[in-house]
């Protein structure tokens, strides 16, 4: 993974674009860094003062977090809930836009998981030279 440029080397370009009135990609290219980055630097030093790296990754907070309890009164609620439409209704009733994916993690991390009904029996494999078997009537005849 790359490595993040040094507080110098934004400094040195910012300044050669605000002192020493050279163009973004002329500093760019003097000191050896891509367009963008440069444009970039002295996009975010107009908008917001600030010449320091804005910073990558770390931890979001979850989303669903704060609504654990409605979340899980709503599982109590509706064991058989799709996660499709917990998330629509968490959106509706609640104002939290949540994905699938975002509850899935939410739900394992709660250790709840969604199995599927043992009821439902597979289709056995189908069986080539079975024949039907005879039909009872249905009037009681025999």
């Amino acid at each position: 993974m790359p490595r993040a440029y040094s507080q110098d080397l934004r400094d040195r370009v910012i300044d050669a674009v605000l002192r020493g009135g050279e163009t973004r990609r002329g500093a760019a290219r003097r000191f050896g860094v891509s367009d963008a980055s440069a444009i970039k630097w002295l996009q975010r030093y107009e908008r917001a003062g600030d010449r320091r790296c804005a910073g990558t990754g770390g931890h979001r907070p979850s989303k669903v977090k704060p609504e654990r309890a409605w979340l899980l009164a709503a599982i109590a609620a509706e064991p058989d809930v799709t996660l499709a439409a917990l998330s629509a209704r968490l959106l509706a009733e609640r104002g939290v836009k949540a994905d699938t994916g975002m509850l899935s993690r939410f739900f394992i991390g709660e250790g709840i998981s969604f199995k599927k009904k043992r009821a439902a029996v597979r289709a056995g494999p189908a069986r080539r030279g079975a024949s039907a078997g005879k039909l009872e009537a249905l009037s009681g005849e025999a």
